[in-house]
């Protein structure tokens, strides 16, 4: 773990008294490609100023999540693991053609899963999703991640579940497939609890279905930079999950359950 996280993160937390292992993040530097998507590029974010930005909670690491903008590059997640620290995973993009001596070292990276963007990237790669899904896993136990509108999923359902791990970005961002993403909560699918503001129903009202649905489901997520989403994270959003669900599980859903799930190397900064 970075001597920043341990300066930084494992401050006290001034908002509330629950750990975070944050499960969606997005980390932008410059110095590797960005390319741009549907005419957008990204702000800069880097790993100091996500740091700055939740200084003030009891971060105990996250997950660092490939971008559209970022497509296959894996310059840019090894140098942001490499300064987050071990505390921090990822979870890249990659072609199909990609060898098993690249997978196997990335995940010597801190790499834990592959991401199929189906909301802004090629929906042809549905095509490769079971054979990348089952291949991954079987090299290195990785699992995969969708952004997806839950609408779509009804076409996909048979195929999703049975993969060997699967979780869902942005809690599916449509209440026209909320129905069919608590059936797949209840199968064991995760999904993260992230971008309320990308999302077009009630989110405390969804959160409290999952969470009965399958309380090992949700995983929290700040979603920063919040790239593209109606607005910016705000720590209301953080204080509207503990105050929905309650203590015991708010502590499931910001940390426990993602941490289950990523299995990173480290968590020893602020569990105590």
């Amino acid at each position: 773990m970075s001597s920043m996280l341990n300066k930084t993160a494992c401050s006290s937390l001034n908002l509330y008294p629950f750990p975070l292992f944050d499960s969606h993040l997005h980390i932008i530097d410059n110095r590797f490609p960005l390319i741009q998507n549907n005419g957008y590029l990204p702000p800069i974010f880097t790993h100091q100023q996500y740091l700055a930005r939740m200084s003030e909670y009891h971060l105990t690491g996250g997950v660092i999540v490939s971008g559209s903008f970022q497509a296959n590059d894996q310059g840019y997640l090894i140098q942001a693991l490499t300064d987050l620290g071990d505390a921090f995973v990822g979870i890249t993009q990659l072609s199909v053609d990609v060898s098993d001596q690249q997978i196997l070292q990335l995940n010597t990276k801190g790499v834990r899963g592959v991401r199929f963007n189906l909301r802004r990237g090629d929906k042809d790669v549905i095509r490769h999703l079971t054979y990348m899904a089952q291949r991954v896993h079987e090299l290195a136990k990785w699992h995969v991640e969708l952004y997806v509108d839950a609408k779509e999923l009804n076409e996909l359902y048979s195929t999703l579940l049975k993969l060997p791990a699967l979780s869902i970005d942005h809690l599916g961002l449509s209440h026209a497939g909320v129905k069919l993403l608590i059936k797949m909560a209840e199968k064991g699918v995760k999904v993260k609890a992230t971008g309320f503001s990308r999302v077009d129903f009630n989110v405390p009202l969804i959160l409290k279905s999952l969470y009965a649905a399958n309380p090992s489901a949700l995983m929290f997520g700040s979603d920063l930079p919040s790239t593209r989403a109606p607005r910016d994270y705000s720590d209301n959003d953080f204080i509207m999950v503990a105050d929905t669900l309650g203590e015991s599980a708010a502590l499931k859903v910001f940390s426990e359950n993602a941490i289950n799930f990523y299995k990173p190397s480290n968590t020893n900064c602020g569990t105590s």
